[in-house]
Parts: structure tokens; C-alpha cells; sequence
């Protein structure tokens, strides 16, 4: 059985086929691209229709190859949005999550709607890019598209919309917005009519795994394919990555490594009491009707950053080399909190890193090994933190720690990871969230009876790299003195 999975991360997007052969799963990327945010009258767009014809050029990728799918299915970052007007056409080009419009927004809405009320009704953690900010900053500046808006669909979903003329939303995504209700099971009228926004635009909400259309006649036509058949995936990329994590029972632990770091744990039920809101962890949709208490944790976007800002100097660096550097480096020297919010938007990172080191009393790093150090160091000790925070929430113990996405491809940071949380870390598969996607549409086309069977076949398929705890009493020691720095009690 043939699927296609398209795969769209911050920073780049690829097609991938996967083969499925008994229990065997064969996974080819066949087109991949860039997916660069386009600055214009200073604000940070999404380049949605280039997205869209990189859509279609991995069909004919696919097409060229033999190989058309039975299937296929999309998954993306979260948060971000377009709206459609009353003829279906695309109102605006969807801003980027990053773009400066929402600064300051969050603490208006909870004028209205105070922060425990948003939490008790959508169990997510507040993040000020989240889609009921970015609808409130356009209400806000009396947006037009507002006036003329139809329908909300987000970046998946929008994209599934142009191939397929099908309006609709999947589950996964839509509880990233903090306007879903899981406890209703739909979106939440009463939080939307409090903000002024029209519950109308808020349509169907597809489970994963659920048919979602056929490519529409036109794009048959243009790209001379057959009407394949199109999956809602779990297509909020982590609840993809989380389908793919190869444990074979619950509890398990996951870290989904790349630009953003999400760790947590998958769910019956949601855990919305005042510890989750008071350590502010989230409950997003997964496959299955399952939730994922995770908490987000800025990720790998620090270094790219970084490396991004020694290049327009001149100075170019591949990730290895980097990571040599930080080997290289001198041990616990300088810590940051990767979530602080110096960090959060675009541009260089090294003077917010020496800044963090003034206002916190510390030594800041001269050298780009130890920049690099600096920051994989913090992120593997705030791992830690994350791990003890949701074993607390969940009232569970983990044995170790599941971690799949680009970001396994540091073995330094996966072997600084097992280290800082004193247990074995499983890394692999990397393409997790494509992979995911995959399973999700496997168990659709009838291929897999159910999530465990997908999970098994995916552990039998792909590598998993163990990277055993060292050095166990400095990094209990470096532990301690990052939350006493980081003001984590």
C-alpha cells in the first residue's frame, strides 16, 4: 500500500511515500523545499499559495515515480490560520506565528475572559501567539478580513481546502487554537461570543484518520492524476510525531525534538486542574480522541537562530561543527532558560544571550562553541524540569524517554538529554511526524487495525538509537543550580 504524507515545518516542507509491505513500512522523500516567511509592510506572512504549488509538485513527484497513492494526507505547525470569504476565496495571506501584531494581546483578552476561565474551557497553555490572540489582535485593529470572513480553517486544513473544496477542521490542530472545548467536544460558543468573534466561521471538526475529500476535478486536471482519496492526519505535526513514537503501552514519554521542543505524555482524558493551568502544560488533541499533555519548550530555534546570525557575518557553520565546538567546550559554564521570552521572535540571538547572563549574574559565552554549549546544556536541563513536571501532573513514573524528530539527529543533545534526566533515551524514528501521518492513513485505508499495531510495525521498521545516563552526580548538581537560575521552584 502506497500513502503520501506532506510534512510542513517552520523552516522547510517535504513530501514523503511510504510503503507498507506486511508489517514493513518504506519511507521515500521524494520533493522537498523551503518554506521561508516573507517579511512585507512589516509584517511576517506565510508564503501559503508557494506552500500550495509545492503541494502539487510532489504529487507529480510522485506521479513521475510510478508510485501514485491511495492516499495522502497533510500535517503542519499549529496556531495559524486563513479565512475564506463568502465566494471561498483566501481573504488575506495567513500571518506567521512570530509576527509582532499579537505583543501585549494576551493580557487584554483576560480583561475579558480572565486566564482561568480560557484554561478551564480549552485546557491549553497560554502562549501568546496562539490562534484566539492572533483573531482578538485582528478584531482589534478592525482587520477587513473579519468583516468578510466565512470560514476559519487552519494551515492543513486550508491547504486540504484548495485541493479538495472541502471546508473542514481536524481535531489535533483545532485544540492548539484555545478556542476548542474538550470537554464539549466542539468548539466553544460561548468563549468565542465573549471575544466578538462569529461562531459561524468554525465549522466540522474531523477526527484523525477521518476521509476528508477527493482531489477536486481541476487539480485532476491540471496535474493529471486520478482522484486520490485525502486523510485527515493528526495534522497538528506533534500529535503526528506522537502517533510514530514507538513504545508498545502506555504511560511513555515523548520528546518531539526540532525548531520547537514538545515533551509530555498521551492521555485518556484531559488534566485540567489548577496545577496544569498554575505550571501552564496543554492538552492537545491526538489520535484517538486521546489528549497529549505536553508543555512547549522553545526547541532547537535558539541555535538556528545563532547559526543564522554568524552566517550574515560572514561566518558559516554547519550544525556538526557546531556541535564539535560545544563538545569542546568547557562543561556548566552558562545556562539560559530557552523559555524566556527574550528569545521568542526573529533576529540574532547572541546579545539576548549575553543579556540573559547580565540580568542573571553570569559569565556570558565568548566563543561560539560556547554559545552552542550554553544553549544545548539548557535545553537538556530544562528537559529535565518538563519530565518531573508532567510524571507529577500525570501521576506517573517514566522509565525513560521516547525522542523522535529532526532535532535526534544532535546525538549530543539526545546523549546530554539521557545525562540531565538520569534515564535512557530512545531516539528514533527522525521523520516522525511523516511517519505518523503515514500510520494515521494506513489505519484509515484498513492496513493497520488500530494505533498499536501502527506503533509496532514503526518500532519493527525504523532504528532506535539508546543513549544510557553519565556523569550522573554533575548533572544533578548543574540541575540545581539551572532551576535556582531559571527561578524554577
Amino acid at each position: 500500500m502506497i500513502a503520501l504524507a506532506y510534512d510542513l515545518g517552520a523552516s522547510s516542507g517535504r513530501a514523503l511515500l511510504g510503503r507498507l509491505s506486511g508489517n514493513r513500512i518504506e519511507v521515500e522523500e521524494i520533493h522537498r523545499f523551503p518554506n521561508d516567511p516573507v517579511q512585507a509592510g512589516g509584517r511576517l506572512y506565510w508564503d501559503i499559495l508557494r506552500l500550495y504549488h509545492e503541494i502539487k509538485q510532489g504529487l507529480l513527484a510522485a506521479k513521475h515515480r510510478g508510485a501514485l497513492p491511495q492516499t495522502l494526507a497533510i500535517d503542519s505547525w499549529a496556531v495559524d490560520f486563513g479565512l475564506l470569504g463568502r465566494s471561498g476565496e483566501l481573504l488575506a495571506n495567513p500571518y506567521h506565528y512570530r509576527d509582532a501584531h499579537t505583543e501585549g494581546v494576551m493580557e487584554r483578552v483576560f480583561e475579558t475572559v480572565p486566564r482561568a476561565d480560557i484554561f478551564a474551557r480549552t485546557g491549553i497553555q497560554f502562549l501568546p501567539f496562539n490562534t484566539i490572540y492572533q483573531l482578538a489582535a485582528l478584531k482589534a485593529a478592525r482587520a477587513p478580513q473579519l468583516d468578510a470572513a466565512e470560514h476559519f480553517l487552519m494551515i492543513p486544513d486550508l491547504l486540504r481546502y484548495f485541493l479538495t473544496g472541502e471546508r473542514a477542521s481536524e481535531f489535533s490542530n483545532a485544540t492548539t487554537t484555545q478556542l476548542y472545548n474538550p470537554l464539549a467536544g466542539d468548539w466553544d460558543g460561548e468563549l468565542l461570543t465573549r471575544l466578538g468573534l462569529e461562531r459561524r466561521w468554525f465549522g466540522k471538526v474531523l477526527q484523525p484518520g477521518e476521509r476528508a475529500g477527493r482531489l477536486q476535478p481541476s487539480v485532476c486536471e491540471e496535474l493529471g492524476v486520478p482522484a486520490i482519496e485525502v486523510v485527515a492526519a493528526a495534522e497538528h505535526d506533534t500529535g503526528s510525531a506522537v502517533v510514530a513514537v514507538p513504545a508498545r503501552q502506555r504511560p511513555f514519554a515523548y520528546l518531539s525534538c526540532g525548531t520547537w521542543s514538545l515533551m509530555g505524555t498521551e492521555t485518556e482524558q484531559p488534566v485540567m486542574g489548577e496545577q496544569a493551568l498554575a505550571l501552564n502544560f496543554t492538552n492537545e488533541g491526538g489520535y484517538g480522541g486521546t489528549y497529549r499533555l505536553l508543555k512547549n519548550i522553545m526547541g532547537l530555534w535558539i541555535l538556528q537562530e545563532t547559526r543564522r546570525e554568524w552566517e550574515k557575518q560572514g561566518q558559516s557553520y554547519g550544525f556538526p561543527e557546531l556541535v564539535a565546538l560545544a563538545e569542546q567546550s568547557p562543561a556548566f559554564g552558562v545556562w539560559i532558560d530557552p523559555d524566556d521570552a527574550a528569545f521568542l521572535a526573529p533576529g540574532d540571538m547572541t546579545p539576548r544571550i549575553r543579556d540573559y547572563c547580565a540580568r542573571t549574574g553570569q559569565r556570558a559565552p565568548q566563543t561560539p562553541g560556547e554559545f552552542v554549549r550554553c544553549i544545548m546544556e539548557s535545553l537538556a536541563l530544562k528537559y529535565r524540569y518538563v519530565l518531573e513536571m508532567t510524571e507529577r501532573l500525570s501521576a506517573q513514573r517514566f522509565e525513560g524517554l521516547h525522542m523522535v524528530g529532526g532535532g535526534i539527529q544532535n546525538t549530543l543533545l539526545c546523549r546530554w538529554t539521557a545525562s540531565a534526566i538520569g534515564k535512557p533515551v530512545w531516539a528514533g524514528p527522525a521523520e516522525g511526524s511523516a511517519i505518523g501521518n503515514l500510520a494515521v492513513q494506513w489505519i484509515a485505508q484498513g492496513a493497520f487495525a488500530d494505533i498499536w499495531e501502527a506503533r509496532a510495525a514503526i518500532a519493527d521498521s525504523f532504528p532506535v538509537t539508546t543513549y544510557e545516563p553519565r556523569d550522573g552526580a554533575a548533572w544533578n548538581e548543574a540541575y540545581g543550580r539551572f532551576r535556582e537560575l531559571a527561578g524554577l521552584g
